[in-house]
Formats: C-alpha cells, structure tokens, sequence
C-alpha cells in the first residue's frame, strides 16, 4: 500500500511539467484553480485513477488464469482474451460507428468471453483435455490472427486510423471517466467473485479428485473462476485497451512475497499490478524526452524480459 501511494503521487507530479508535492495538493483542493491545477486534475488524475482500476483488474486475471490452469505463463494477453476484447470493440467501431463507452463495454466482454472459449476448444482438442501447454499454444495463435486483423482494420480508412492507433497498443490517456464508470461495476463484480473463489482455488490445486474428495464442485468453481476472468479482462480491455505482461509477470512476484496460498496472492496481486500499470504509464512520459511512450508499450518492454526469464526456468510453480 506505501508502495501504490508513492506510485500515485509520483504518477500526480511528473510529466512534461513537473509539479512538486505541495502544488500537487493545492491542485487537488475543492475551487482550486491555475495551470497546476487543471494539469494535476484535468490530465493525470483521470488517467491515474484509470491505470489504478485497470491494472487491479489485469493483476487479478493473471492470478486467476494461472492458478486456473495451473500454468505459470498464462496470462490474459498471451491466451488471447485481450486481443478478443479488442478485437471486437474495434470492429464495433471501425464497421458499425460504435463510440459509446456503454456499448464498447459490451463489445469488450463479448469478445472476451468468445476468445476464451475458442482457446479452450482448440487446446482441449477433439478427445484430449485441454493441458497448460495446449491452451499457451492456442491463445498465441488466436492473439496473432486477432491483432492483424486488427491492423487491417485500422488500415480501412485515416479515421479508423486516427481513432485506433493509440487505443491498440494500451493506454491510460484521454479515456475519460464516463467509460471507467461504465466499466467499473462489471470489475466491482469480477473483483468481488475472484476474491470469493480464492479457497476453492486453492483446493483445484490440489488436482480434480482431491478437490472432489474436499467437497468442492469443480465444475461450478471453474466456471465462476472463468466468469470473474472474462468481467475482468473485458471491461479493463474496453477502459484501457489491450495491455499485455500486466497479468503474467505481476502473480509471480506476489507469490515470491506471500507464497502460495491464493486468499493472499490475488488481492496482492490487485494492488501490485495496478501500480505497476501507473508506473509505466509514469515512466512513459518521461523517457522519450517530448513525446509520450503509451502505458501498453512500456508494460511490453518491461514484462517480456520476466517473461523469457520464466520460460527459461525449469521449475515453474503457479499455485
């Protein structure tokens, strides 16, 4: 928690103007007015609070996803449920007109529920369950057919273009408040129903029959596990864009803090991620001297290294 408060405050002060601490809080007073203020509260506050709810609901994807699957390198990006929310916000805009942050909300979802279990059919097979491997094999797949038919598209004409050349790669900038209160009672929903499933999580590491034998319902668990998942990913996919690394690298770390019992290692995981997600958008505006870096690229590069170290590992261990 000291941690994300840093996070924050530095997210309020730095830019292309810095602004110290104090200024930072006469900014943010009730009448106050000036530069300073219409910085600190017409710019980064918006896109503070937004990287804070999207990358809580990236974080606690992830560490569904991996205890889920009982894969450590799963991840909403890298099994194509962010490129499906993607996917279909971005036909809603670039065929059908589709602006309004209710409806692309929808979109988000619907086309992360449709990623998820075309995934799932494609790595279980037509008699083979479907294993961690398979389903690694088959998200990767499905991401990289969604995002060049997303390339296309965003070919298709210079307003399609314009509109989409910055929401693709992920960012936190000029989404607006009327999008994240659409989408944040779906997270509210999809935080609330992780943290609840955090027990049976933990018996489904167990494997099917001794989560069985402890009373547990694994079908019902898994689907309710899939259900936070798909509210998670969708909404923060249709705030933010599709941000990738956020869920794989951020649960790993968690567990490295708390171990792994999931009643700790998810809500860590919410809090780590969402200043990981505000850092970088942070760290975006500074390195590139004038221009801005988007949240989205800077996560990439960040998070493909974790991600080459984890592959390399031999031991593996997500629940």
């Amino acid at each position: 928690m000291a941690l994300l408060g840093v996070v924050v405050v530095l997210s309020l002060m730095v830019g292309r103007q810095a602004i110290s601490p104090g200024e930072v809080i006469r900014a943010l007073l009730p009448g106050a007015t000036g530069d300073n203020a219409d910085i600190v509260r017409g710019l980064r506050l918006e896109r503070t609070v937004i990287g804070l709810v999207a990358g809580l609901a990236l974080g606690a994807a992830g560490a569904l996803m991996q205890a889920l699957t009982r894969n450590p390198l799963a991840d909403p990006g890298l099994l194509g449920v962010n490129a499906g929310a993607a996917a279909a916000v971005v036909t809603g805009f670039a065929f059908f007109g589709v602006a309004d942050g209710f409806a692309q909300t929808g979109l988000g979802l619907a086309g992360a529920a449709v990623a998820s279990v075309v995934v799932y059919l494609l790595g279980s097979g037509s008699r083979e369950a479907a294993t961690p491997a398979r389903l690694a094999l088959a998200g990767t797949a499905l991401t990289a057919v969604l995002f060049s038919y997303i390339n296309a598209v965003a070919m298709k004409d210079q307003a399609s273009f314009d509109e989409m050349r910055f929401w693709v790669v992920g960012s936190v900038v000029n989404r607006g408040y009327d999008r994240l209160l659409i989408a944040l009672p779906l997270i509210v929903v999809g935080v609330l129903l992780a943290l609840a499933m955090t027990p049976a999580l933990n018996a489904l590491s167990l494997g099917d029959d001794s989560a069985h034998a402890l009373g547990l319902g694994v079908g019902r668990a898994r689907i309710a596990v899939a259900v936070a998942i798909t509210l998670l990913c969708g909404a923060a996919t249709a705030v933010a864009g599709p941000i990738v690394f956020v869920g794989l690298t951020v649960p790993h770390v968690a567990r490295r803090l708390v171990g792994a019992d999931q009643r700790k290692v998810v809500p860590l995981s919410m809090l780590l991620a969402a200043g990981f997600l505000v850092f970088c958008d942070t760290l975006g505006r500074v390195v590139s001297g004038g221009a801005e870096i988007q949240a989205g690229i800077v996560t990439a590069v960040l998070g493909a290294p974790v991600f080459i170290a984890l592959v390399r590992r031999r031991t593996l261990v997500a629940a």
